[in-house]
This record gives C-alpha cells, structure tokens and sequence, in this order.
C-alpha cells in the first residue's frame, strides 16, 4: 500500500509542474496523516517560474526543473517514516508526515514554514500570535530540510520562535553551529568549517599555495569562500582568483551529491533536547550530534579525472574530521596524492631556513622574495614570515642562521698567553724581592743597606713590592666576588704603604742636606717616620673600607658583545676606585717633589734621583693607563692594569733596590766606612766652595775684603756639627762620626 502512494504521488508530482497554487493543499507536495506529523522540505524543483522580471501579485508560482536527486531524498524520509511505524519503535504512535517542495526558493520554503506554525487540529490555516508558546501545539513536531543553507537558515529563524527542531541532511554553512542565532537547527553532515578545513589541508600536504576558487553566489557559497580564505591564509596558500557562479543552474552535468538521512523520531515532550542527544548507528559507525548540532561525520575526498572524453569521479580519502588527517585505503589512492604533489602550483620558490619572505609589489602574500636572516636573527622553518630573534643576552646568531648558538662566556683565563707572560713577570718580579731581601740581610751592616733606612723599612718596603706583584693574580681567572673585592684593595693598602715609606725616605733625605734654618726647622717639625707611614697608609685603608661597605665590586655578565658574554668585575663605584688611585697619585708627587730636591747627594748612596726617576715611571704608566682603560673592552681589560701595575712596582723596586744592590755585589770598596766618609768629606767640600763662592758673589760689590777677615767660629756656626749629621743620613753612628780626622772637620767648617 504505501509502496502505492509513493508511485501515485510520484505521478502526481510530475504531471503537476504546469499547475499553480490555488488552495493550500495544493501547496502540499507529498502528505501521510498520523498522531505526530514530521514536516519534510525538499527542492524537488529546481526554480520557480515567473513570466515577468518581477512578480506583480503576491502568489506562490509553479515550479519547474524536476530534480531527480531531491526527489530520492523525499523518498528516503518517507521510507524512514514507515519502517517506523512498521516497527514496535512507537507502539500505539503513528507518524506521519507532510513534505513540500521549495523549489529551490527561500519564498516557498517561508510558506511551508507558516504551515508547519499553523495550530494543529485547527481548519484555518492560520499561526497565532503568543507571547508564550510552550503550551502551542504545531501542526508539527519537527522539519527534515531543507537541502541549501540559504533555505535553512531562512526557515531556522521562523522555526526559532517555537524551539521547532530542524534536521538538515545538506545544509553546511558554519553560521548554522551558532546556537545563539540557530538554537533548534541540527543537521546530518559536518560544518563547512571542516569542510574548508579539509580543503586547505589537502592543498598543504599537496605542496601548493597559488590556488583559484569557484563558488556559488548563495549563502552557502559566499559563507564558504570565507572560511575558506580564513583556513588558506592560516595554511599560508594565496588564493589566486575567485569566480562566483549563479546559485542554481540548469546544466543537468552537474552532479548533485545526495545524502540519505535515516531519522530516528520519538515522541512529544522535550524532543529538541531528546534529539540533541540521540546516537543512532548505520552498522558500521556511530553518529550523534555535538554542542553545534553537527553530525560527526568526515566528507569523502574524490577526484574528478578525464579518461577518454568521459569525468570519472574516484575515491581517494576519507577525511576525519575530529583528527584532522586523511585515511588513504588504497595503494592506487595514493600513487594519485603523490601525482598531486608534482604538481607546481606555487607563486614563488619557497624559502628555506635561515631565511624569510619579504613582501614584492604583488598584492597577494604567496608572492615574494627570499631575503637572509639579519645578525642574531635566524628562521627553523621553510616560509617564514619574518625571523626569530636571538635572546641577545645568553645567544646569538649570524647571518641567514636556523638556529641561535649559545654564547660563550669569557675572561682573562690562566690558560691565556698573555695571562701567562703576566704571571711570569710577576713571578720575577718577586723572585727579585726575594733575591734583594737576601742581599740586604746578608750585608745588614753595610753603609748602603744603612742608607736605605735599615733592615725593618727595607723589609717593609719589600713586602709590599711582594704583594703589588700577588695582587696581580686575582686580576686573572674567572671572577669571584671575593676576588673582586680583594684585588683592588690589595693593591692600593699595599702601593700605599710602600710610597709612604718612599715619601718618609726622602724627606729625611731633604732635612739632612736642608742648609735653610727655617726650613730644616719645620722638616725637623714634620719629620715624624711611623705617625707618617700610618697616616698615610691609614688614610688608604679607609678609602677602601669605605669603597667596600657602600658600593663593593660585584662579579657582572657583560652582554654587549655580540657573540661573547665579558665575565668581569665591575668596580661598583668609580669615584671610589678613582680617588684610591687619586691618593697614591698625591703622595707618589710629593715623594717626586722631595726626592727631586735631594737628587744631588753623593752618587754611591744617594737614591733620591733614582726614586724620582721612580715616580717619573709611575707618573708616565698611570697617565697612559687612564684612557687606555676607558677605551679597551672585553676579556683583556684587567691586563691593562695589571700591565700598569707591574710596570709601576718594576719602575719603583728597581729605582730604590737595584743601584743599591749593584754597590753591593760589585763596589764593594766603596761599601764601608772609611769609603763612606771620605766620600761625605769630598761632597762637603765641594758644598762648602760652592756655599763661599755664593755669598762672595752676593757681597763682592760693598765688601771687597769680608771673605778674608771673615774669623773660622762665625763660620762653623752654620753648621756646628756637618758632618754628623751626614752621618746620620746614610746610616754611620755618632762615635764614627767623631772618628773623621780634625783637619777633615776644620777644612769643612772652613770650607762653610
């Protein structure tokens, strides 16, 4: 029976194309009664007719362009409809249904829609206005439709103000998962989002990104052009060119796919909600609908190949949707997706690593030139849009890199050459000391060991010279703080010290041969040797606590090279580090200043111009040390000053120790006492003369005769007792003072 009424109906709608609308169930394409009726929207047709350019009265048109493929589609929900009621599924329930044709047109598909609205049981085809209509009873329970999403999504919105529930088995637009917009629409196949997606996804894996694009001029067409170009930019593919074609066409060559939708329809109460969560199997899958209301199928990758004249359409892939990759089945699927990838469909040559895309003239991205990764900028992948850059502070990257390299970090390493010639000169250095220190304590009673101030201040002085040299090891090897604190203070505490007792050295040098009563007065005043050592040195120690406790070196990463990471100390505070030196500069140019006073004295034990020759060393060195430190950078910034350091202890060791220990080692002769004090004899004479000559010179033009008369008492009161404290100066005791001949004291008072 009912296979009956499908061939009448079947008749019945082909011989009615020429027929218009005249009363409502005209309207009606195909209809079944039953307690709950299910609403069917099938574009049976493919347009509807108008004889004019614009409709002039407000009536449905008849329809033409039967199609085939829609029809099927009717005849599958009805054949779903009546294996139901065949069934034990609804005992007691009947469904029935009520199908219209849309003919391919939102206005027809709007008018079966107000029917569906239209109250049930009710003889006026009529849908009333309610502020609530959960107590409503429609003339149906759901609508399966219809097929183009321009239609669903026309129909959702009248269905929307009853929550009708609305089953499409074609409709793809990704605006229909909105459920704010389209809260009562599921349908049976994916999203076009997916479809899209799918697409691009192929054209990736294919190797191309210079593709054109045909669509339909309808909401489906133009929804999906712009997921499209959404998913195709994400992909980096350009699309070329775009063509939109008339929405419906008569051409019977193009094929229609047709999906057959088997519906599960239960009965009255809550039935979008039932829907919503129902699963349903075909056997071999199961389906169901997501929050979207999407059925979570994959689409059937095919391809549209020309064999001898004819289009064969074959199955290469089924894609899933929910992994987002491509099943292939066959070996012949994919020798065919690795003929894609030989294909060239690509604007440019794609970039490779270490290099990026740099925009041409062309309007489209796919389009461009390759350009190198600058400087500690590199690129991993082919095709980037612009380089990765370096963290600059740990590493770096040359040019056109694909990776960034660490940076290697750096400093004056034991290992270094030159940190090696360094040590080695400092090694001497203290081998020297060493050496002297043995000299002079094993000629303790020498006048020339005398001369220098004694054992204790030769020893002091040599201590610090050792320790000048030792404080050049903590410049090299990798930083530590408490090298850092230590190598600066070492030096300047003990640079100081030993300058101090250079400075006390040659003020008594300056008092000891001062003939200005005046003067020697107030040396005699200053000259205090330890309260002056202490002061001074006391002075430095203070300058360099307090550099410690407000502003101490600290170990720091020097990141402004390029490639490298400088390890180095940084001094913490440069007023503090520029007024330690400041200070020995003050006191080296006093020693300069009184030294150079005494440099005159007798040759075999003066040191006095030799300690001004000194300070002439330590001037030049640290002059030249300020802008070559302020200039240098990198790794071997501590040797500059440790090469200053050396040159200016070698300048001042070998100046004070170095004719010292000549006198003794090779002039020995010259080296004991009676040597010493004919030596102080001949200087006395020779100071004496030239003293007389002096105030002749000044007194010749009014007393012609005061030389001659002038009596030996008032000339000795110059100096009472000369030669005594000649004595004195180089180291030569009171009892062999006195022990200088008579006539050697007579000659120099004479003499004076």
């Amino acid at each position: 029976m009912a296979l009956l009424i499908i061939v009448i109906t079947c008749f019945v709608i082909i011989l009615d194309t020429s027929q218009s609308c005249h009363t409502p169930d005209d309207f009606v394409a195909i209809t079944s009664p039953g307690h709950i009726m299910i609403g069917g929207l099938f574009a049976i047709h493919e347009k509807m007719l108008s004889s004019d350019d614009h409709p002039r009265r407000p009536q449905i048109q008849k329809c033409v362009g039967f199609e085939i493929s829609a029809f099927l589609q009717a005849l599958a929900m009805i054949h779903s409809i009546e294996v139901i009621n065949n069934s034990t599924l609804l005992s007691g329930v009947k469904l029935g249904y009520e199908i219209y044709d849309t003919c391919t047109e939102v206005t027809a598909a709007v008018a079966a829609t107000l029917r569906f609205l239209s109250k049930f049981n009710c003889s006026r085809e009529t849908v009333t206005f309610q502020c609530d209509y959960s107590s409503y009873m429609p003339r149906v329970k759901a609508v399966i439709g219809a097929g183009y999403s321009e239609i669903s999504m026309a129909v959702s919105r009248m269905l929307n103000l009853q929550l009708m529930p609305q089953v499409s088995y074609e409709s793809t637009a990704e605006i229909l998962s909105d459920k704010i917009r389209f809260p009562s629409f599921l349908r049976t196949v994916p999203s076009d989002f997916y479809q899209t997606k799918a697409m691009a996804h192929l054209i990736q894996q294919s190797g191309w990104n210079w593709i054109g694009l045909i669509t339909t001029d309808d909401d489906y067409g133009r929804l999906a052009l712009n997921t499209f170009a959404i998913q195709a930019a994400a992909n980096n593919v350009c699309i070329a060119f775009k063509e939109v074609l008339p929405a419906f066409l008569s051409d019977s060559t193009i094929e229609v796919r047709i999906n057959q939708t088997l519906e599960k329809i239960i009965a009255e109460a809550r039935l979008l909600d039932v829907l919503k969560n129902v699963t349903f199997s075909d056997g071999r899958n199961s389906f169901h609908f997501d929050a979207h209301g999407d059925l979570n199928t994959g689409y059937d990758v095919v391809l549209w190949k020309e064999i001898g004249g004819l289009m064969t359409i074959t199955k290469m892939a089924e894609y899933d949707l929910q992994h987002d990759v491509f099943i292939i089945t066959s070996q012949e699927a994919k020798r065919e997706f690795r003929k894609l990838k030989q294909i060239l469909s690509k604007c440019s040559k794609e970039c490779s690593p270490g290099q990026m895309k740099k925009a041409t003239g062309s309007q489209h991205m796919c389009c461009y030139d390759c350009v190198s990764c600058p400087e500690n900028h590199y690129s991993n992948q082919t095709d980037m849009d612009y380089c990765l850059l370096c963290n600059n502070e740990t590493h770096w990257a040359p040019v056109r890199s694909t990776v960034c390299f660490e940076k290697e970090v750096e400093y004056l390493d034991w290992n270094d050459s030159l940190a090696l010639l360094l040590i080695a000169l400092s090694l001497l250095g203290i081998a020297f000391v060493l050496a002297i220190g043995i000299i002079f304590t094993r000629n303790l009673n020498t006048p020339v060991v005398k001369s220098s101030g004694g054992l204790a201040v030769c020893y002091v002085m040599l201590t610090c010279h050792t320790l000048n040299f030792a404080s050049t090891g903590f410049f090299i090897g990798e930083p530590q703080d408490f090298a850092c604190k230590t190598r600066q203070t070492l030096f300047g505490v003990s640079f100081t010290l030993c300058v101090s007792c250079i400075l006390m050295k040659s003020l008594k040098i300056l008092l000891a041969f001062s003939f200005d009563p005046k003067l020697k007065t107030f040396l005699k005043c200053l000259y205090r040797p330890v309260p002056i050592v202490l002061t001074c040195t006391g002075i430095q120690v203070v300058i360099c606590t307090l550099w410690l406790i407000l502003a101490a070196p600290v170990v720091e990463e020097n990141i402004s090279l390029p490639r490298v990471i400088i390890l180095e100390c940084e001094e913490g505070s440069v007023l503090a580090f520029g007024t330690m030196l400041g200070y020995i500069a003050v006191l080296a140019f006093l020693c300069f200043v009184f030294a150079f006073k005494g440099r005159k004295l007798p040759e075999n034990y003066n040191e006095a111009k030799f300690l001004t020759f000194g300070m002439l060393i330590y001037f030049i060195a640290w002059i030249i040390f300020i802008p070559v430190y302020a200039t240098t950078f990198g790794k071997y910034l501590p040797a500059v000053e440790i090469i200053v350091i050396l040159i200016s202890n070698y300048g001042i060791l070998c100046c004070t120790f170095f004719p010292k220990c000549y006198v003794i080692l090779y002039k020995q002769k010259t080296n004991t006492k009676s040597a010493f004090l004919q030596m102080v004899y001949n200087y006395s004479s020779h100071s004496a003369n030239n003293l007389a000559l002096s105030h002749v010179s000044l007194n010749t033009t009014n007393h012609d005769t005061a030389v001659t008369n002038l009596s030996h008492n008032d000339k000795a009161a110059a100096c009472p007792n000369s030669n005594h404290c000649l004595a004195q100066v180089f180291g030569i005791g009171r009892e062999n003072a006195m022990n200088v001949p008579k006539t050697l004291r007579q000659k120099r008072s004479s003499s004076i």
